[in-house]
């Protein structure tokens, strides 16, 4: 199956790229780091009135009535710009909470392993967040708070009723970051020299940078057949193979740095961190891993 993007894909793609760079270019993401946990309403408001969170809202509700593949696109690249904030929360609401749908009212939710994203910046929260308690988040763009009672993530339950689509645009947010660092690394690569010429000739970092490029494909097939199908086991797919190309990416692309893609000169460690708060957002990725087996046993059956 081809999935080429159409015209007015690649343009909505093109358009929401254009937007984030002008309003959260490098500066702005070096300013927000050193602020944590101050939410941009401005650019909130902005990405409000482009339609961002109204995408999926039918036009006669003011919606921009686009579908999920659209919606993954624009996803794709918030998580490439690092977008803080929790907008896959306010963009899922945007039907049901005023103001959602053009960026006044921001919203977050408590997801499945008890995890609060921006809860002091947020005006309405989705779930039972009584009694929550903050955490010291890895990622310094993405405040967190505990709901008390519930397990941590690498034991907690997949979440009754957890949205597919918030599943669906965190893998496409992680699909983003991964396609951020195989840039990263290719672009380092092509310009840092030792021993006299760049360090992409030497074949340690070609073969990092070739499989950074193999993950994030296949992450991206995956991340687009899941959004044309919705089905759930697709899905869970793409969910698996987008962290994977996340995480792995991010990590191989410190490699390619060495020390300096660790200091807070460089956005690449703030990939790494980004995708491992992701990976806990909707639920455990051992529930996606364990429904994908019982469907491929049934299916051998």
């Amino acid at each position: 199956m081809r999935f080429q993007l159409t015209e007015d894909q690649r343009a909505l793609r093109t358009g929401v790229r254009e937007l984030l760079t002008r309003r959260f270019g490098p500066e702005q993401l070096r300013a927000a780091v050193e602020a944590p946990g101050r939410l941009q309403k401005g650019l909130w408001r902005e990405l409000g009135e482009a339609g961002f969170f109204a995408l999926r809202l039918p036009e006669s509700e003011g919606g921009v009535g686009l579908g999920l593949p659209e919606a993954v696109l624009a996803f794709e690249e918030a998580g490439r710009a690092l977008l803080p904030g929790p907008f896959v929360a306010t963009h899922l609401a945007a039907a049901e909470v005023p103001g959602a749908a053009t960026g006044e009212t921001v919203v977050t939710d408590v997801g499945g392993c008890g995890l609060v994203e921006w809860l002091s910046a947020a005006d309405v929260v989705r779930g039972d967040d009584a009694g929550a308690v903050p955490l010291r988040s890895v990622d310094p763009l993405t405040p967190l708070h505990r709901v008390p009672g519930t397990p941590p993530p690498d034991r907690a339950p997949e979440a009754p009723g957890a949205d597919p689509a918030a599943v669906l645009l965190t893998a496409a947010e992680q699909l983003g970051s991964a396609t951020r660092a195989c840039e990263l690394a290719a672009q380092h690569a092509r310009t840092r020299e030792q021993f006299g010429r760049p360090i992409g000739a030497f074949q340690a970092v070609k073969h990092l940078c070739a499989e950074m490029l193999v993950r994030t494909e296949t992450a991206r097939a995956a991340v687009y057949a899941a959004a044309v199908t919705a089905d759930p086991a697709d899905i869970d797919t793409a969910r698996l193979l987008a962290d994977d190309a996340a995480v792995r990416g991010a990590r191989d692309c410190l490699q390619v740095h060495g020390g300096m893609g660790f200091t807070w000169e460089f956005e690449v460690h703030l990939h790494l961190k980004r995708a491992w708060v992701r990976t806990h957002r909707t639920s455990d990725a051992t529930e996606s891993e364990e429904r994908l087996a019982a469907e491929l046993l049934a299916g051998s059956a």
